[in-house]
């Protein structure tokens, strides 16, 4: 990871949530050590994709709606064919902890800052070959 890039998400980041940046670490969770919340999450990607001159497709960081669909969650609990459409949509996303305890209301919790670095540098990689 590039330290350029760590310190644009901190900024993103700190702005977006009223948080300092020395507080934003990879392993910060967005949710539970930064205080965001779902609408936050818009807003992050908004300024995401102007910090970074990118466009982010609806889901393609973040869930979205996939969630919605009762083939995945059943009784606040994502399915088994749910774990695996997360780890196809969202192969940053930590899945693998979060399968152990798959709550829907504690998925947010996993969405770290590593994630979002993670995204974005494989998100900047790609740009760079096709241009």
């Amino acid at each position: 990871m590039e330290p350029i890039i760590f310190e644009k998400v901190q900024e993103t980041l700190a702005n977006a949530l009223g948080v300092e940046k020395s507080d934003i670490k990879p392993e910060s969770s967005l949710t539970r050590d930064l205080g965001a919340e779902s609408i936050d999450f818009i807003d992050i990607m908004f300024r995401l994709e102007k910090t970074f001159d990118i466009k982010i497709p609806s889901g393609d960081l973040f869930p979205g709606n996939i969630l919605n669909d009762p083939r995945f969650v059943q009784s606040g609990t994502v399915t088994a064919a749910g774990l695996q459409e997360l780890r196809t949509k969202l192969p940053y996303l930590d899945v693998d902890g979060f399968s152990r305890d798959p709550q829907i209301s504690r998925l947010a919790e996993f969405f770290t800052v590593q994630m979002v670095l993670d995204y974005l540098g494989d998100r900047l990689a790609k740009n760079v070959r096709t241009t």
